[in-house]
């Protein structure tokens, strides 16, 4: 997989939530889109097949908000809750069907996404590295006895949480790629960039390390920090730019998502290249059918 991110860029798919609400999906749960595992994975399979015609190479599973903790609340135990995310990566993988140039990432989300009050982008939940790791480490084996192609570590938002990630991936054998949150130059919970990147130097098992779920204006500056600090290829995936208003359940704001900056992102150093919240097919067809990507699949509608 290093060897791929070598010889050019890798396109990722967009956002989950956003396909899975286009399609008729009430997400008005704690467990979002972890639901749909339980009670309609044939909605999730078709997300993750709307991406793939669109161009993504990468699909990231439906796991980010799946924990042992979230489904306990239901009632769930932890048999029932390892097969189920087990089946986040089986649905991702089903989707690809069986093409050997689609990487199945499995989605590790952050503490804050559990708690479904926005902690993830505040970070600094008051536990140590060590409590970090013990809650994160049993969601992980989950997930890489089910065989993904990739871990990703994402919309991480402070330096702790990161840590405890990276110890709780030791020992899996599979690559990782580290994406935090950040917001005007800095990580959510406050900590620079470089203090954010250079964690990663020099860990094998990172194969990339990056930015994901935050605004597109932050991109560029958290590539060129991340490049130098990490040493790695780097992984951007932003919003769409529009903002959230809780008040009023909705997104305002322009949309700031320009498929056209993939370009000058390649140029800075990433090369795995997506979208996330907002983020949808359309973008991700647009995307791929211009630099530094490959020209249009033949067999994929035009966006």
């Amino acid at each position: 997989m290093a060897d791929a991110l070598a010889e050019g860029p890798v396109p990722l798919d967009g956002g989950l939530s956003n396909q899975l609400a286009a399609q008729g999906c009430d997400l008005s749960d704690a467990l979002w889109s972890a639901r749909l595992l339980l009670d309609a994975p044939e909605q999730l399979e078709a997300a993750h097949t709307a991406y793939l015609r669109a161009g993504a190479r990468v699909l990231i599973t439906a796991s980010y908000q799946a924990t042992f903790e979230g489904f306990a609340r239901r009632g769930i135990g932890r048999a029932r809750t390892a097969a189920l995310l087990g089946r986040s990566v089986e649905l991702a993988r089903r989707a690809a069907g069986g093409r050997d140039d689609v990487w199945v990432a499995a989605s590790v989300g952050p503490y804050g996404a559990m708690l479904a009050d926005g902690s993830e982008y505040r970070g600094a939940y008051g536990l140590s590295v060590a409590e970090l790791e013990r809650f994160h480490r049993p969601r992980v084996e989950a997930l890489a006895a089910a065989g993904p192609d990739v871990l990703a570590l994402e919309t991480v938002p402070d330096v702790d949480e990161a840590e405890a990630l990276l110890r709780a991936v030791a020992g899996t054998g599979l690559p990782v790629w580290l994406s935090y949150t950040v917001a005007g130059g800095r990580t959510r919970a406050g900590q620079p960039l470089e203090e954010a990147f250079s964690l990663v130097a020099g860990e094998r098992q990172v194969i990339a390390a990056g930015v994901n779920c935050c605004d597109p204006r932050d991109v560029d500056e958290a590539i060129a920090v991340a490049a130098r600090e990490s040493g790695k290829p780097v992984v951007a995936y932003p919003n769409s730019g529009e903002r959230w208003d809780a008040a009023a359940g909705d997104w305002r704001g322009p949309v700031g998502y320009d498929p056209a900056k993939a370009a000058d992102w390649y140029a800075a150093g990433a090369r795995l290249i997506g979208g996330c919240c907002r983020v949808g097919p359309a973008h991700i067809a647009r995307l791929t059918a211009r630099p530094p990507f490959s020209g249009p699949d033949p067999a994929r509608p035009e966006a």
